[in-house]
């Protein structure tokens, strides 16, 4: 449990340090930096699929395509999903969206835990119900103060199709998200090469070498992530995902983004929402242990 726990905090604290990285990359632009990272993390998606035993879970989704050929246009539309969320990721610390992006990742949680009593109904005990009503107090309270959400964190948000789609075609294991990420690689490639890495170096004489690192700095954080999801409960995997949008709001504070006084509210209530969603994950994790003992 404690190592997967490390590993958890670990791949959250490198997901969180990529979010600042991306502003030593700087002339290129957020599909430059897009493109290469895709480039650089299919290796290391392989990889993972090799060093966990996963490659019947991959046939098995290759085979799922050669009898229904149309399942490909799921797997990419869901790529191009994924595609665009690891771009505005990226996009965000250089272009100052990195609060806005940061808000739509606390407020994403609470939107799939929405989506899964919409879709799927599931069940949603009172203390959720109660973190979705105060984070929707807070929406409400942005949209008559500021006119709306920023369109960054509307983004971010609604990243919860994506995961909907996941579990409705049971496309939830890394088979599926390889597929994903090999279909969007053409269009990862053509960002690259749109880059002239030669006059990009002569404002940024380490250029190379940081996109080097940043591959694998996204490697070794997928990884990670991969064995703490192989060594965790999903719930608890879940509450240590908070760790990431925290960082991140801190890292947006850290390079000069300020979070205006119109936001407050907003912000107060999402941390609000966020605290009593960890309380009901704690709860029935430990109601877990004590049926168990039983």
């Amino acid at each position: 449990m404690l190592k997967g726990i490390g590993f958890s905090l670990f791949s959250s604290v490198l997901f969180g340090y990529i979010y600042y990285f991306s502003t030593f990359l700087m002339p290129l632009s957020g599909q430059d930096i897009f493109g290469y990272r895709i480039i650089f993390t299919v290796p290391s998606v392989f990889l993972a699929i090799f060093i966990f035993k996963q490659k019947h879970v991959l046939i098995s989704h290759l085979k799922r395509i050669y009898s229904q050929p149309w399942f490909i246009l799921i797997y990419l539309f869901n790529g191009l999903l994924m595609g665009f969320q690891m771009w505005l990721f990226l996009w965000a610390p250089n272009n100052g969206g990195a609060l806005s992006v940061s808000l739509g990742y606390l407020l994403l949680p609470l939107v799939m835990v929405a989506f899964g009593k919409i879709f799927f109904k599931e069940y949603i005990s009172k203390t959720k119900l109660l973190a979705i009503f105060i984070a929707a107090v807070g929406v409400v309270m942005n949209i008559i103060i500021k006119g709306g959400l920023s369109w960054e964190s509307i983004a971010v948000s609604g990243y919860a199709i994506y995961f909907t789609i996941r579990k409705h075609f049971k496309m939830t294991d890394i088979g599926a998200f390889a597929i994903e990420i090999i279909l969007i690689l053409p269009i990862c490639i053509y960002f690259a090469t749109q880059a002239n890495i030669t006059e990009v170096r002569l404002e940024n004489h380490n250029i190379v070498w940081l996109l080097v690192i940043l591959g694998l700095l996204s490697g070794i954080a997928f990884n990670a992530y991969i064995i703490a999801s192989n060594l965790l409960p999903v719930n608890l995997l879940g509450l240590l995902g908070y760790v990431e949008p925290i960082m991140m709001l801190i890292i947006s504070l850290l390079i000069g983004e300020n979070i205006d006084k119109e936001t407050y509210p907003l912000f107060f209530c999402l941390i609000i929402a966020m605290i009593l969603i960890i309380f009901d994950g704690i709860k029935k994790s430990k109601q877990k242990k004590i049926l168990l003992k039983n």
